[in-house]
Formats: structure tokens, C-alpha cells, sequence
């Protein structure tokens, strides 16, 4: 499932890409005493016999021209991708081209979000309950395609050596794409030149996922399966010049399968201001709302589990220590910060504190991370 970066027709649209083969998206629409529903709105079969694998939506980097259709790229159990059309009045999907991509299962298909013809895909091989990579055929190929033209490949890779689960094209530079895979291997590339990535960032696990956070432009975010969760920074790694991981964080008995960045920031509010003022209600500092807590600084960046899917609260140290008396209240002593949602807000955004949510196999838990880059 991913959000559609902008509204289509004045509403937020979620886009599901499910098991039955097709692509639906439902949008959000305001309901009765001021709760909100997620309403279909239109289903669009790709194949018969086929299970959705992936989608992608064309907007993702801020701002899109008037001009510029919205689309979708999706990918299928049979190895081919879908090019889909959105009709913004309906919503509505109307298949655009379907070609052959990969000879098995297309993992994942991604836009170049800065030209939106360009679409990547990549493969690996599904069968019996589990993940096989074979030396021949397409297994594991990372590929590059111009839509326009889907009929052979503009490049094609091996430089991952196990399948590739993540694609994601950088919403803040226009030439960085990032993939990740089963190989423990985060790559970084320069799209303008294909045949050796950028970088290489080993991780210690699996790499299923990748996010770029939504404002800073060098930080993405890694799930890694076994090994939890890694932050990496695309200039350290780039330059070469040290560690580029600024934080890996190791989660004990579970596979981190999803994660991503809140859209939430934090803001510092004015040392002579006695109250937080009443022009944003929603806004809360953090000793108006005990669930907001900001961790004592630190030399190193540091990651603050702010509460799982149980509702247990308290600062999940690297150390595996359990909170001490004075987290497990949700009180750390802080004062003059808020979270905001608000454009205008952002010249005092303090972009050294983030907000992820992570979800694991095995212990069936949610967590909400706050992250500082001290």
C-alpha cells in the first residue's frame, strides 16, 4: 500500500496492490462525528491468475506539473510490469502498457521520480514458502526501462548477488537511487552512469525495505530483517570518507519487515513564550502530553522507542537495558518543543529529531522510534 504523494480530486488516495491481481485505490473522505473512512473508488485487474506485487505512484518529490499525468507502476507474479493512468475526476485507472520485464516474479517496480518515463524493476524467485536465487535466467536483476519504449531494457545489473526487495529513487537529488536486497547490501547509484554504484553500505541483515526521510535529503532509512533497523547518510557514504551507517539498531526475536518516516516534525517554541500558544490546537508540547517524550542529550545518535503495539512505554536502549524508573511513566523532564504538520512551521522545524515507525515478524509488534542526530 502506498499514499499518493498530492491529492487526487481534492482527497488523500491510498493506492493497494493485493494478491488477487489487481490495483485499487480508495480515498479518505470525511465521515460521521469527525472521523474519517477510506472509500474504494476504483479497481483495475491486471492479469489473470497473478498476484499484485508492487506499486509506485509518478509524484514522488514535492511538486509536479500541471501538465504531468499521474501514474502507476506496478508489478506482477508473472515477471511483468503495469503502466497505469489515473483519471483525477474519479478517481479512476486505465491500463496504459503491460510488457514483459523479468522470466519470474517482478519484486518491485519504482518511478524515477524526477523523470517519470524511467521505471526500475528487479526480480527474485518465489516458490514452496520460501525465497530460491538461481544463477540463470533473470533472477535477481535489477533493470532499468524508458515506458515510452518497454521493449528492451535501457541497462541491466548484477551487482546485487541475491534477489532485490527495494527500489527507491531519491525525492530530493535528482540522479540518486538507492536499492536494497536479501545480499546485505545497500547500493547507491548515480542514474546518469549505471554500470558501478555509487556506494556500497553493507548491512547486517536482509535489506527489505528502503525510505528516504521526507526533508532531510541524505538520510534513508533501511528495514534489515534480522538485523533491525539502519540509518544511513547518502553523503558520508558517497564521500567515502567515514561510516556511512549513523545508526543501526538491532531488534532481538523479530524480522523487521516495514518502516518508514513520519511526516511529523519537531519544533522548538521561543524561550520567552510562558505557554504554547492557542492559534494550533493539535500541536502539543511535550510536557502538555506525557506520550511526547525527548530524550537527554546525547553524544552519538540515538534511537527512543516511544511505544509498541502494546501500549508498553519506556526508552528502548542499544544496550538491551530495561527503562528506568523515571521512563517508564513517560516523563522525561523536556520543555519548549511541539510537533507540527504545518508548511508553515518548517523555518523552525529543529530537523535533528525525527519520528519512524518499524513492524516486525514473529513478535507482531509496532514501534514508534523517536531518533536523534546528536
Amino acid at each position: 500500500m502506498k499514499w499518493c504523494h498530492v491529492p487526487v480530486a481534492g482527497h488523500p488516495v491510498l493506492g493497494v496492490a493485493d494478491a488477487s491481481g489487481s490495483i485499487e485505490l480508495l480515498r479518505l473522505v470525511p465521515s460521521e462525528q469527525d472521523t474519517w473512512m477510506l472509500q474504494p473508488c476504483s479497481r483495475l485487474a491486471l492479469e489473470k491468475q497473478c498476484l499484485a506485487l508492487s506499486l509506485d505512484w509518478s509524484t514522488g518529490k514535492a511538486g509536479r506539473a500541471s501538465d504531468q499525468p499521474l501514474k502507476i507502476i506496478s508489478s506482477d507474479s508473472k515477471g511483468q510490469l503495469h503502466l497505469l493512468k489515473i483519471s483525477e475526476a474519479g478517481p479512476g485507472l486505465q491500463a496504459v502498457v503491460t510488457w514483459q520485464a523479468h522470466q519470474f516474479e517482478a519484486w518491485v517496480a519504482a518511478f524515477n521520480y524526477w523523470q517519470t518515463e524511467v521505471v526500475y524493476s528487479a526480480c527474485l524467485l518465489a516458490s514452496g514458502g520460501g525465497f530460491h536465487f538461481h544463477a540463470g535466467g533473470d533472477d535477481g536483476l535489477l533493470k532499468g526501462w524508458d515506458t515510452r519504449m518497454p521493449d528492451a531494457a535501457t541497462f541491466s545489473s548484477r551487482r546485487h548477488s541475491m534477489g532485490v526487495c527495494s527500489v527507491q529513487s531519491s525525492p530530493h537529488r535528482d540522479h540518486v537511487l538507492a536499492t536494497g536486497s536479501y545480499d546485505e547490501h545497500v547500493l547507491l547509484w548515480d542514474t546518469r552512469s549505471l554500470r558501478r554504484p555509487l556506494a556500497d553500505v553493507p548491512v547486517q541483515g536482509g535489506v527489505w525495505r528502503l525510505k528516504w526521510h521526507p526533508f532531510q535529503r541524505d538520510l534513508l532509512l533501511a528495514a534489515c530483517m534480522h538485523g533491525g533497523f539502519t540509518i544511513i547518510n547518502y553523503q558520508t557514504a558517497a564521500e567515502e570518507e567515514q561510516e556511512a551507517v549513523s545508526l543501526s539498531y538491532p531488534l532481538s526475536n523479530s524480522l523487521v519487515y516495514g518502516i518508514d518516516w513520519s511526516w511529523l516534525y519537531f519544533c522548538r517554541l521561543p524561550q520567552t513564550q510562558p505557554s504554547f500558544p492557542g492559534s494550533d490546537p493539535e500541536a502539543r508540547t511535550a510536557d502538555q502530553d506525557p506520550t511526547l517524550k525527548a530524550a537527554e542529550p546525547s553524544p552519538a545518535p540515538s534511537s527512543e522507542c516511544l511505544a509498541n503495539s502494546d501500549g508498553v512505554r519506556g526508552t528502548t536502549h542499544q544496550n538491551g537495558s530495561q527503562p528506568s524508573a523515571e521512563d517508564k511513566d513517560g516523563r522525561l523532564p523536556t520543555s519548549g518543543i511541539k510537533i507540527c504538520d504545518c508548511d508553515q512551521d518548517l523555518e523552525a522545524a529543529d530537523f535533528d529529531i525525527s519520528l519512524l515507525a518499524t513492524c516486525s515478524f514473529y513478535n507482531h509488534v509496532l514501534h514508534l522510534w523517536k531518533w536523534e542526530n546528536i
